[in-house]
């Protein structure tokens, strides 16, 4: 597990035709601060530790802290529907102490919005969050993925989102 940041470039025929593909809007798109919002809720009061957003995809995969050796994967239309939060009871996080709090996780999911929709070529296909420590995942449209915890990733906001940042990144086996 990196302490900062790690980088790890994907597939190269993926990024060869980079400039090729534009975004398609998602159903994770159309609703995304509803969607937001109950991640949000899971992460604060259901027993969620680790959720990871496919925005490209619409699926919610979630790993919570009374049965941390499953995970769970969510549909849109099963995220999207008026109920969804009913069907889990409320769980709280204190025990394990965790390291990201309801502020940090509204700040990182305003990023995730911003780094999905801000441009239509290089953009985020999915991001994790870990309260327990305080680690984000993403995954680009170039196919690379960065694991960076909370703190770096608040400092070095201004690599993400940009192709001229993105050269500029740290190679495979390099940390921030």
């Amino acid at each position: 597990m990196p302490q900062k940041w790690l980088q790890v470039r994907g597939d190269p025929s993926v990024r060869a035709f980079l400039f090729a593909q534009e975004r398609i809007e998602s159903q994770f798109d159309v609703h995304l601060d509803k969607m937001h919002g109950i991640v949000r809720e899971l992460l604060r009061s259901k027993g969620v530790f680790h959720a990871k957003i496919h925005y490209s995809s619409s699926q919610l995969t979630l790993w919570f802290s009374d049965d941390a050796y499953r995970y769970r994967v969510y549909l849109a239309q099963e995220v999207l529907a008026p109920t969804f939060l009913d069907q889990f009871h409320a769980q709280s996080l204190a025990h394990l102490k965790p390291t990201l709090g309801e502020h940090d996780v509204a700040a990182i999911l305003a990023e995730f919005k911003r780094l999905r929709l801000s441009d239509q070529t290089i953009y985020l296909r999915n991001g994790s969050i870990n309260l327990i420590n305080g680690m984000i995942g993403m995954t680009f449209s170039c196919d690379g993925a960065h694991y960076i915890d909370h703190k770096t990733f608040f400092e070095r906001l201004e690599s993400f989102g940009t192709p001229s940042a993105a050269d500029s990144l740290p190679d495979a086996e390099g940390y921030g």
